[in-house]
Formats: structure tokens, C-alpha cells, sequence
């Protein structure tokens, strides 16, 4: 399977997801943001970091880099486009996803192991892991707190569109287990199609009991599957 990692000035989770993907056996290259074409993809990956040092919002800049415009043509075409941390802040400036991702509730960055709990296991991005199965990831990010309009938060409701949710360790949701004040502590949201996941917390970092866990792999697996 044949991945693309998208690179902007600023990124700094292109390398980790690099080293993720060639782990779990994807032939996967490195597009920097200036290109104008796109390898043959599979799947295309927009990392995390501060893309653009975050300025106006983030993302909004990388939302308007030249690869942009191939990465949209190929997310329209049915290829698998997974967003990660600021790549979900980045999918949403582009509208590939609907809603936006605010400043956390505390006003303050957040970098720590959190649950989260997935909602949707039918889809090529979750079909190795079971409904309702809790995962410990990390999450590093000022401004993830998701926000859409009720129209949308019905949609993802009614059509599980909701990827994954904030938990704590046993499964319960609250505001407690909620890191950032998120929506109906959304972590991870898919698109009408579903080839499309944008998600804050870093599945890259949990494919290595040795650093982390493993609790990312099946994400990979899914997704090659």
C-alpha cells in the first residue's frame, strides 16, 4: 500500500508518522508542501506541528499551500485522507471536514496520554479495533477543542460520524475526561464518505510497547488491511 506524508514548514509529527507507516509495511514518501503533483496514493497523510508557526489560526495557512489543491482532487476521488492534530485543524480550513478546533478550555497547551473510546469500528481507518474499545494516546495541541454548528453535531450523531471521544480509563464520558472541552468530546470525526479522518490525538506515537504502547497500531493495520 502506497502512502504519501504531506511536509509544510512547521511540521514536526511528518518523521514520526514516517517511521509509523514504513513499520507497518506502507511504501511511503515524503511530499513537501511546494509540490504541485501527488505520488500515486493510497493513502495521504497530513501530519501534525505547527504548521506556519500557527499563524492567523491554525492551519489556515497550509490550507491554502500549493499540494492542497492535489490533496483535495484525490480526497474527492475516494483516497484515503487521514488528518492528524494539525492536519485536522488543516482539514478543517480546507473543508474537506466540517467544524472548527478552538483553543482548549484551559487557554493552555496540552501534551499527556489520554482515553479515548471508538465509536465507529467500521470503517478502513478503525475495522481492527472493536466498538466501544478504550485506547491511550497522546495528545499535543493548543487548540483542539472541536466545535461545529447543531445541524452538523446531529449529522455526526445520526450518521456515526464520530470516530473516537474523549473517555477516562474505564470508559465513562465527562467533562472530567474531557481534555480540551471538545463537543460531546470529540477526538476524531469522518467525513460523509468516511475516506476522510481528521483526528487530534497521535496514533503515530503508540505503535512501540518499548516508548509507548500500541494502542495506534490498529489505526495502521485497518487502514493496510
Amino acid at each position: 500500500m502506497k502512502s504519501s506524508v504531506i511536509v509544510f514548514p512547521g511540521s514536526n509529527c511528518d518523521r514520526d508518522i514516517g517511521v509509523a507507516l514504513e513499520k507497518m509495511q506502507f511504501k511511503n514518501q515524503m511530499v513537501w508542501h511546494k509540490e504541485t503533483k501527488l505520488p500515486k496514493s493510497d493513502l495521504i497523510v497530513i501530519p501534525g506541528g505547527f504548521s506556519y508557526g500557527d499563524y492567523l489560526r491554525s492551519g489556515a495557512i497550509a490550507g491554502k499551500s500549493l499540494i492542497i489543491e492535489e490533496v483535495v482532487k484525490a480526497a474527492n476521488s475516494g483516497c484515503l485522507i487521514l488528518g492528524i492534530c494539525n492536519g485536522f485543524q488543516i482539514l478543517t480550513e480546507t473543508g474537506l471536514l466540517e467544524g472548527t478546533l478552538l483553543k482548549n478550555k484551559n487557554l493552555k497547551f496540552i501534551n499527556k496520554d489520554v482515553y479515548v473510546k471508538v465509536f465507529n469500528n467500521n470503517t478502513k481507518f478503525t475495522n481492527k479495533y472493536k466498538k466501544h474499545q478504550i485506547l491511550k494516546i497522546n495528545i499535543a495541541h493548543n487548540e483542539g477543542n472541536y466545535f461545529t454548528d447543531t445541524k452538523h453535531l446531529d449529522k455526526l450523531k445520526n450518521e456515526n460520524l464520530i470516530a473516537f471521544r474523549y473517555c477516562d480509563e474505564i470508559g465513562n464520558i465527562d467533562d472530567k475526561s474531557n481534555p480540551n472541552g471538545s463537543l460531546e468530546s470529540i477526538a476524531g470525526i469522518f467525513n460523509d464518505n468516511k475516506n476522510i479522518l481528521g483526528m487530534m490525538p497521535h496514533p503515530e506515537r503508540m505503535v512501540d510497547e518499548i516508548i509507548s504502547n500500541n494502542d495506534g497500531v490498529n489505526l495502521f493495520s485497518s487502514l493496510f488491511n
